[in-house]
Parts: C-alpha cells; sequence; structure tokens
C-alpha cells in the first residue's frame, strides 16, 4: 500500500535522507532499524508529511502523495505515533482520544469498543489527564489515538522508548493482533532488536540517511544487523 520511491530530504544545507526506498504492505509489520541520528525519523516524518522531501515520491495505493498535507494524509488511512508519544497532558485520556476524530467522517467519530478491548487500563482512566498517567500508558494512549482514526496504515515511531517491559510486552500483543487482522500494515521504527525481529515480517536498517539492508524476516541476518545498531 505505501511505497517510498527514491526519496531525498534536507534540513537546510543538511541532507537526512539519501535515495531511500521503502515499501509497507496490508496485514505485514515492516521494521525500520538503525541507530540514533540515521535518518528513521525523518523517514517516517517524511512519509506522514511532516517533513517536506527534496527529491522522489511518496505513493500510497498507486496514488502520489508527495505534496499532500499531514491532515490529508490522515484521511487517507495514514496514522503517525510520534516518539516521545506527543499526548496533551492537560486533557483528559477520553479528551486526547477524541482528537483523533477530526480525521475521520462525522459519523464515524466515536471511540470504538475495540480501543478498550485492546488497552483495557484506558477505560478506568477516561477522565484522568494524560500527564498523569505513566509513561507506558501514555504510549497506549498514544496508540489508541491513532487507533480512533481507523487507520490502513498505522506508523509508530519507537514505540518501546522508556517503557516497563510489561507494557512493552502488551504493546507487542497488539501490534502483532492489528497486523494479523488483514485490513492495517504497520511500519514501526525500532531500536530494540528483539522486539523488532520478533515482530517483523519485513525489515530495512538504515546508516547515515541510507538503506542498507533491507528483505523479508526469513532473509535476514542477525550478525549484519546488530553490526548496524551496536554504537
Amino acid at each position: 500500500m505505501l511505497n517510498v520511491q527514491d526519496i531525498d530530504l534536507h534540513y537546510g544545507a543538511s541532507q537526512a535522507l539519501r535515495g531511500v526506498d521503502l515499501s509497507a504492505a496490508t496485514g505485514q509489520v515492516t521494521c525500520v532499524m538503525g541507530r540514533n541520528g540515521v535518518g528513521k525519523t525523518s523517514l517516517m516524518r517524511a512519509i506522514v508529511g511532516q517533513q517536506g522531501t527534496s527529491a522522489g515520491k511518496v505513493m500510497w495505493e498507486d496514488d502520489d502523495i508527495t505534496k499532500l498535507s499531514p491532515h490529508e494524509r490522515a484521511r487517507r488511512g495514514i496514522a503517525f505515533v510520534p516518539q516521545g508519544r506527543e499526548i496533551f497532558p492537560l486533557m483528559s485520556v477520553e479528551e486526547n482520544l477524541r482528537t483523533g476524530f477530526a480525521a475521520v467522517p462525522r459519523s464515524l467519530r466515536h471511540v470504538q469498543d475495540e480501543i478498550f478491548d485492546l488497552f483495557p487500563v484506558l477505560k478506568d482512566m477516561l477522565h484522568r489527564r494524560g500527564g498523569d498517567l505513566s509513561g507506558g500508558q501514555q504510549q497506549q494512549l498514544a496508540i489508541a489515538r491513532a487507533l480512533v482514526t481507523r487507520p490502513r496504515l498505522l506508523v509508530l515511531d519507537e514505540p518501546t522508548e522508556g517503557i516497563q517491559p510489561s507494557i512493552i510486552k502488551d504493546i507487542e500483543r497488539v501490534i502483532r493482533l492489528l497486523a494479523s487482522r488483514g485490513d492495517m500494515g504497520v511500519l514501526l521504527v525500532e531500536q530494540y532488536f528483539e522486539f523488532a525481529r520478533d515482530l517483523a515480517d519485513t525489515f530495512c536498517v538504515m546508516d547515515r540517511g541510507e538503506v542498507v539492508l533491507a528483505g523479508t524476516k526469513a532473509e535476514m541476518v542477525e550478525e549484519d544487523v546488530r553490526r548496524h545498531l551496536t554504537v
């Protein structure tokens, strides 16, 4: 469904991405791995429209969306959970979830029961402020807010960062379940190798703004991938 073709991205005179290709398919988890500062977040920002590219194309279901704004991409079914979660700390859990309504038609502006099946803790905390939740609970809220938009591609930027192990397991279970349903693709940025390896159907390893390894899980050579993750 997603096909990134030969994109470059610059911040002023500094080039963050060089000729990057990437694809993501419905029903699969695509993992992007690499050290800090190699361009993973820049790639995600280019895909969701938060950062313009200087060359190449972002194709979505055979349409060129390179020039579309983030909200237009969201309405087409691309949801983003940014690194650091970026929930609204002074708003309640329920209000945070309702911010996802902006990307869907009025008839769909309700929080699906499935959200609370996936993240039961949120149902008990609907009236608590987002900033009062633990880091792991905030990450669950950020994912739930993205799911409220009923996406067909869920983009997750380092969802395990700063999260306690028990909630990492919960997030892994949710990602696996969402992909297995067959109506959504998941694009996951991750530095935690075991988490990425266990979830990935396909993988992409970046270094210095370029893709240096890519393939299916069966083609992954763990030693080669780890070499590009260690400092």
